[in-house]
Parts: C-alpha cells; sequence; structure tokens
C-alpha cells in the first residue's frame, strides 16, 4: 500500500513558478514508476509527466521545456518543478504511484495560473 499526499499547489501569475510536492508512504517508493495527471472541472484527466524507477523521463507536448519532474527517493518525494506558468497550466494537479499495475493517486493540489 502506498499512500500519496500532494502539496505546493497555489495562486502565481502567468510567468510564473510553482514546485509541487508529492509525499510518499512506504518503503518501495523507489521501486514504483510515478507520474503527474491533471484536470480541471468538466475534463479528462491529462496525463502531464511521468518517470520511471530508473529515473527515464517523459511530459506531454503542452508542457515540454516548463515543466520537470523528478524524484528523491532517499526522501520517497516526487517533484514537479513549473517554470513559465501559463493560464491553461491552471487545473488540479494528481500524483501517481504505479507498480506491477497496482495504481495508487493522491488527492490532488489545485495550481491556479492568472493572467
Amino acid at each position: 500500500q502506498v499512500q500519496l499526499v500532494e502539496s505546493g499547489g497555489g495562486l502565481v501569475q502567468a510567468g510564473g513558478s510553482l514546485r509541487l510536492s508529492c509525499a510518499a508512504s512506504g518503503s518501495t517508493f523507489s521501486t514504483h514508476a510515478m507520474g503527474w495527471y491533471r484536470q480541471a472541472a468538466g475534463k479528462q484527466r491529462e496525463l502531464v509527466a511521468t518517470i520511471t524507477s530508473g529515473g527515464t523521463t517523459n511530459y506531454a507536448d503542452a508542457v515540454k521545456g516548463r515543466l520537470t519532474i523528478s524524484r528523491d527517493n532517499a526522501k520517497n518525494t516526487l517533484y514537479l518543478q513549473m517554470i513559465s506558468l501559463k493560464p491553461e497550466d491552471t487545473d488540479i494537479y494528481y500524483c501517481y504511484a504505479k507498480r506491477g499495475g497496482v495504481l495508487y493517486w493522491g488527492q490532488g493540489t489545485q495550481v491556479t495560473v492568472s493572467s
């Protein structure tokens, strides 16, 4: 069982930066693939970025060059560094952990980018 708790969301002006964190419980954090999705009200959940247990990353085209996913296995924490934020990045951001077909979700953190 893995429990995930996101933090770091908030209100920021366009062009600003935020760093989201996802703290995970459990001793097997390093063996899980991790990632971030985002979802706005009335829209489908959108994959933002992923990182494998080995550190390989992948990004949605809409965020390439602006968002950076990373993980600190010693701290059981996943990060999403966000720069050059745009109003269209406004969403609830969810982290997930996945291993062996089992998927765990956090509760989400709101990011709002004002124009």
